[in-house]
């Protein structure tokens, strides 16, 4: 893929970027190990304020922010507004809180292992390279950098090669709120690249949002090389829905889960598994709304649903619910993209869906939604966990023992009962199977990237 602004609503390229060449990109991998051997050293209280300060960027320039992600990948402007706001609010809890998070914490009764002092000491591990998606292409960055240059890192962007500009803005808000040159540096290169910067000695460890595949490779390489990873991958999440439920809230909120960010969110509520005693209600409500979401212009406030972000992923929705379609789903609204230019594909939802179809398995990274009857809360966790994705997971039921059989069964890094998967600063946030590995936000997300030092001090004065 070019590096280039392709504005998803049209289908025009906007703006094209050269790729850094071999000499460009080793100086800028030359700077981030020179920078952080100094960096390392500076204390909470300086890097704090370079933080607090990148933060009132971004809250002075959402609307700049904003504009720049919906032409780049065509989330609505108001929820890329949103997006801006939450990378200043992300900014700031980790400003706040970073140096307790980073504390020294006592590891042991001193006197069990022949100490005076046992502690642990967190310190930072140096140049990290950080592979992120285009779906939120500020936020996603924001919770790997904001932790880890509060932690004493530095950090090395490659983007998607989709939102070039979003990368570029981010690498220049670092700069104007006073974080030294080299703390954070976005790299305009190409995927068939990371590899050797991943192999770069002085690159000591990777983050990836992003595929499977794409994580696969990732792992295998940092495998290889002894480094270590944190991977978010892919989800099909699902959203089970009780008798006892609110059903017009549950209803409300598996629209909204189902097309946030234009059905591209990894934590999207994509399988809707619904018992069968309130199934043809729940239906009936979900499919009307659906069919009444406005699509169109994401620079439009009246539009509930913009374009996907690329013309392959599209293609990729299509080929999903066609399959479906001939192997006897049915499309109970949408199905069909819609004329005109851009990469518009209506709200969908399908039901009938037996285990032999791709979409039952597959993730589908798009405003389709995937209706199930379940007969019981046994087949409603059979199918919640019949995929080989665990990133987040709902449940809806007013029933304090349904609410506990959810949390203990659920196979899923995350489990949001009556409400819906979002992520916050304040939550660790990751999953297991083939969603990935590893924790951001939270004070497990600054962790992540530093070394736990054990401290064993004697008594000065005791004989061996």
């Amino acid at each position: 893929m070019a590096i280039a602004t392709v504005n998803p609503a049209t289908g025009e390229t906007v703006r094209t970027f050269e790729e850094l060449g071999e000499a460009e990109l080793e100086q800028k991998i030359a700077l981030a190990d020179e920078r952080w051997r100094t960096y390392r050293t500076t204390g909470f209280e300086e890097r704090a304020a370079c933080m607090y300060a990148a933060a009132d960027l971004f809250e002075k320039e959402a609307d700049l922010a904003a504009e720049l992600m919906s032409t780049e990948m065509g989330k609505t402007l108001a929820a890329a507004r949103n997006e801006a706001l939450k990378c200043a609010h992300g900014m700031r809890y980790y400003a706040e809180h970073a140096a307790g998070f980073l504390a020294d914490e006592p590891l042991a009764d001193p006197s069990r292992v022949g100490a005076t002092r046992a502690l642990g000491r967190y310190q930072p591990l140096g140049p990290v390279l950080a592979v992120m998606p285009w779906n939120f292409p500020m936020w996603q960055v924001m919770r790997f950098a904001a932790p880890a240059l509060m932690a004493g890192n530095v950090g090395l962007l490659k983007h998607a090669s989709n939102v070039p500009q979003c990368a570029l803005y981010l690498e220049s808000v670092f700069l104007r709120a006073g974080f030294p040159e080299g703390c954070f540096q976005t790299l305009l290169v190409s995927s068939r690249r990371v590899e050797s910067i991943l192999r770069d000695p002085r690159v000591v460890a990777a983050t990836l949002t992003g595929s499977e595949p794409a994580g696969r490779s990732v792992a295998a390489i940092c495998g290889d090389e002894v480094k270590h990873t944190v991977l978010e991958l892919g989800g099909s999440d699902p959203f089970v829905v009780m008798p006892s439920a609110d059903l017009e809230r549950a209803v409300a909120t598996a629209v909204d889960a189902r097309v946030q960010n234009n059905g591209q969110s990894c934590i999207a509520a994509k399988r809707f598994i619904v018992h069968t005693d309130v199934y043809d209600a729940f239906t009936e409500k979900f499919v009307s709304r659906m069919r009444d979401l406005r699509v169109g212009d994401p620079f439009e406030a009246s539009t509930d649903v913009g374009p996907v972000a690329t013309e392959q992923g599209r293609a990729d929705i299509e080929e999903l619910v066609d399959d479906a379609v001939a192997a006897g789903a049915s499309v109970l609204c949408g199905g069909r993209r819609l004329d005109g230019p851009g990469w518009f594909y209506p709200p969908t939802v399908i039901a009938d869906i037996t285990p032999g179809m791709r979409i039952y398995l597959e993730e589908v990274f798009g405003p389709v939604a995937s209706l199930y009857r379940a007969a019981d809360i046994d087949h409603a966790l059979e199918m919640a966990n019949a995929t080989d994705f665990g990133l987040g997971s709902n449940a809806w039921t007013a029933d304090e023992a349904e609410q506990e059989r959810f949390i203990a069964d659920l196979e899923a890094g995350q489990v949001f009962i009556n409400g819906k998967t979002v992520s916050y600063p304040e939550l660790p946030f990751g999953g297991i199977k083939r969603s990935g590995y590893g924790r951001e936000l939270a004070a497990h997300g600054i962790r992540e990237f530093c070394n736990l030092k054990t401290v064993w001090i004697g008594d000065e004065g005791a004989s061996s």
